[in-house]
């Protein structure tokens, strides 16, 4: 039987006549946090020097743009439910190019590390009005697609960042490298000026104020099942956020990479990543979401305990380090999509705040697991290997024993 909805509620969304479009546009938004975090790691041995820093504090300057990505999104998700999508998002794509500028010029790691955080929120608009239109526009296992799609373009962002930060250091320094994402942040603006309407009409927005934004929360922290899922994706993202605050060192200190090696080591971990967004694509035409999700996960949880035993053993040297790493990035391609689609599956009337809390967490995280990496002796796998691994094994657990999402068969 069929109910109607009432006026004010929130209809399911009409897919546009052009998903591949708005996959490429929001790929570039959401690729604004990738290129903050990435396109300046081969210079993180460089930049210590120059400052006189320790890896430990260098490592901060990313922990900086993760709480920046945490914050931003948790005042800014809000925002686009209440005043529409492409303010918001606008406002903050010009935060986030100024921070770029301003750390270009800093003098201190400890004034880098505060316009980390100011380039990480002015990130976090991209990020969090890119998954609040995929919502707006897409449902259900629709929606899991779409952002299996978004994966595919969000990972050309690590592919390139590394490869295109060693090109940027062979005549530049690591404050060249700050421009040059200056001038990326300024294209993604103007693309997003030009290309992206607005996708939340007037009468489906929120009411201002803070109460508004509080009772959104408040309904959100209240649901157990977006909680699990947003643990989950969390964790997983947790264990993607430890490779990268840690594979410079282990792989440029630890192994004696060049910058340009580097790079691309780093890139072919992002191509596997690439390839399992499009099988879980695939896939979804034949099981549910939680089922992925679960095999997915184990496979994860396995390949980090075979990566903790080689890092401890130094069983098959950098091999048998960047091996396990690529299986748990293509594992985590199939996990991200899927957690983030059961998550904010029930929620499309808080879309901008359910996506401001899910990305939120996963950054949160992220930024408490990164120093991590830097402790033990410079250069060993040992500290990055266990934090992957205990992230990725927590994770499955909590899918396993807590949200058990029913392997089923999709229907048609």
């Amino acid at each position: 039987m069929t109910t109607t909805a009432p006026a004010s509620s929130h209809t399911e969304p009409v897919a546009p006549t052009r998903p591949w479009r708005v996959v490429l546009l929001l790929g570039s938004l959401i690729a604004l946090g990738p290129l903050s975090i990435d396109l300046y790691l081969p210079a993180l041995p460089e930049l210590t020097d120059d400052l006189s820093a320790s890896p430990s504090s260098v490592q901060l300057t990313l922990t900086g743009v993760l709480v920046g990505l945490a914050l931003g999104q948790l005042v800014l998700g809000p925002l686009s439910d209440i005043y529409g999508r492409r303010r918001p998002l606008l406002a903050g794509i010009a935060v986030n190019v100024v921070a770029s500028l301003l750390c270009a010029v800093a003098p201190t790691i400890l004034v880098l590390d505060v316009l980390r955080v100011l380039q990480g929120v002015g990130a976090a608009a991209a990020s969090v009005v890119a998954m609040a239109v995929v919502r707006d526009l897409f449902s259900g296992r629709a929606a899991a697609a779409v952002i299996s799609r978004l994966v595919m373009v969000m990972a050309l962002a690590p592919v390139l960042a590394p490869s295109l930060g060693s090109a940027v250091l062979a005549f530049g320094t690591w404050r060249t490298v700050f421009l040059v994402l200056a001038g990326l942040g300024i294209l993604i603006g103007l693309l997003a000026a030009v290309g992206l309407k607005e996708t939340l009409p007037s009468e489906r927005r929120s009411a201002p104020g803070l109460r508004s934004t509080l009772t959104s929360y408040g309904v959100l922290l209240r649901d157990p099942t977006l909680l699990g899922f947003m643990m989950v994706a969390s964790l997983t993202m947790a264990a993607v956020f430890a490779y990268v605050s840690g594979a410079s060192f282990v792989m440029q200190d630890g192994f004696g990479l060049d910058e340009r090696t580097f790079g691309l080591l780093f890139g072919v971990g992002a191509v596997g990543l690439i390839a399992a967004s499009q099988v879980n694509v695939s896939l979804l035409r034949r099981f549910t979401p939680g089922a992925i999700l679960s095999a997915a996960l184990t496979v994860a949880a396995l390949a980090g305990a075979v990566l903790l035993l080689n890092a401890v053993t130094g069983a098959g040297g950098l091999a048998g380090i960047l091996v396990p790493i690529w299986v748990i990035l293509a594992m985590v391609a199939l996990c991200g999509p899927n957690a983030t689609a059961l998550a904010l599956a029930e929620h499309g009337h808080h879309a901008g705040a359910a996506a401001a809390l899910l990305g939120a967490a996963q950054f949160t995280v992220g930024a408490a697991i990164a120093p991590l990496t830097g402790l033990g002796e410079a250069g060993s796998a040992v500290p990055m290997a266990a934090t992957i691994a205990g992230a990725l094994f927590l994770a499955a657990v909590l899918v396993r024993l807590v949200l058990r999402p029913a392997p089923a068969v999709a229907t048609a």
